[in-house]
């Protein structure tokens, strides 16, 4: 069952309530009566990662990792060539 609190109470005992609502309890505050929000735990849906979906794909060149020419090199760290 969902308990349904104002929001004055809500406001009072929200680190209780925090804590309910963690344990899997949903709660709903109210204004007036009147439903307006509803506090439900968060679920933490973990993906599981598909290694390898790109093999073939991608071509990294031989030379990736080769040092920069000096042209490049000096625009990066601010000089003219």
């Amino acid at each position: 069952m969902t308990k349904v609190l104002n929001i004055h109470e809500a406001k009072t005992h929200l680190s209780r309530i925090v804590e309910e609502v963690a344990a899997g309890k949903e709660i709903i505050i109210a204004k007036a009566g009147k439903p307006m929000a509803r506090l439900c735990p968060v679920t933490g849906s973990v993906k599981k990662k598909r290694l390898g979906l790109l093999k073939g794909k991608i071509r990294v060149a031989e030379d990736f990792n080769a040092p920069l020419p000096d042209d490049v090199l000096a625009s990066f760290e601010g000089h003219q060539p």
